[in-house]
């Protein structure tokens, strides 16, 4: 387990590489859900999502010989495209495996910043080869299973306890578990009597799955969303989100993208459905709190492009 001081100086390093994002009232949000709602806006991070932050994090916590050798990731979508940009800004020579149904956006924006990037058939054939990538002696920056990367994302959790007025509630996507699980740490330090949810998507339920059966197992990916698609989640992440995580609730790929439309339309932000999954969520939260709910998003990443949304919402028969 990661403590607040872990996060701190975590906040401390990369604060000169990274944007401290908006914390901000949703009037329209707070309209459609019926109640008070505070965006953390991570969307406007670096590369487009809050991975930058961890990705900083663990690129300057390497020694000479581990950036001599280069950093390889495993990515499907957000954390090559944040280790891809920050290796580059930092002189290191950056591999980031992804899975062929990685945005086609994805793999331009991380070859554009100057990485080597290795296409595999899915998930669990991308894990293997940065395995096997790391044997050979790359470097290896973990979306989710380093207590570095993870500190670095709980600077998120920081900020909005720092930032935000008063909360009840706050709901953190899940795909492997790092952003949940650092965001926890802050804010169970900072505001000890806030209720933390988790949100998946159908297909892509690592942490529901290791909930259920008491620890980390593999699961069959199928949702449409990418930047969520965990093979499984960590021991590391699974240890923080058991003990310091209200609940973690799943939404179907459908709802995900209607909550990217909403969240177009109503907070006049454009996310991805990894961040569009947290409006059904937010609903199944007010309706279990009741009275007072006062709840807070993070609005985790924006990297989906305007032909993406179209395709889904058509597939979806959204209008």
């Amino acid at each position: 387990m990661i403590e607040m001081s872990d996060v701190e100086a975590a906040a401390e390093k990369i604060a000169g590489h990274v944007v401290r994002t908006p914390t901000v009232p949703s009037p329209g949000l707070s309209t459609l859900l019926g109640v008070p709602v505070t965006a953390k806006l991570e969307l406007l991070q670096r590369t487009g999502s809050f991975k930058a932050r961890g990705a900083t994090a663990k690129l300057l916590s390497l020694g000479e010989a581990e950036r001599a050798a280069g950093v390889v990731a495993v990515s499907g979508g957000n954390h090559g495209i944040a280790l891809a940009v920050m290796a580059a800004a930092l002189d290191v020579k950056a591999t980031v495996v992804m899975p062929r149904s990685a945005p086609a956006r994805s793999i331009e924006l991380a070859q554009d910043a100057g990485a080597s990037v290795h296409l595999t058939d899915g998930m669990p054939s991308a894990f293997a080869l940065v395995n096997r990538l790391r044997d050979e002696g790359l470097t290896l920056v973990h979306p989710f299973d380093d207590p570095v990367v993870v500190a670095g994302q709980g600077t998120v959790g920081l900020e909005f306890a720092e930032d935000a007025g008063d909360l009840t509630d706050v709901l953190v996507s899940i795909g492997g578990g790092g952003l949940i699980a650092g965001v926890a740490v802050a804010l169970r330090a900072r505001r000890p009597d806030v209720r933390i949810w988790g949100v998946e998507t159908e297909g892509a339920q690592a942490m529901s799955e290791a909930l259920t059966r008491g620890g980390p197992v593999p699961v069959e990916l199928s949702s449409i969303v990418t930047t969520l698609s965990a093979p499984a989640v960590s021991q590391l992440t699974y240890d923080h989100v058991s003990a310091l995580v209200t609940d973690v609730l799943v939404v179907p790929d459908r709802e995900a993208v209607r909550g990217t439309l909403d969240l177009a339309e109503h907070a006049k932000v454009w996310t991805e459905p990894a961040a569009g999954c947290l409006l059904p969520a937010a609903r199944q939260v007010v309706d279990r709190v009741g009275e007072g709910v006062r709840l807070g998003l993070v609005v985790c990443g924006g990297n989906a492009t305007t032909g993406d949304v179209i395709a889904w919402s058509e597939r979806f028969g959204l209008r």
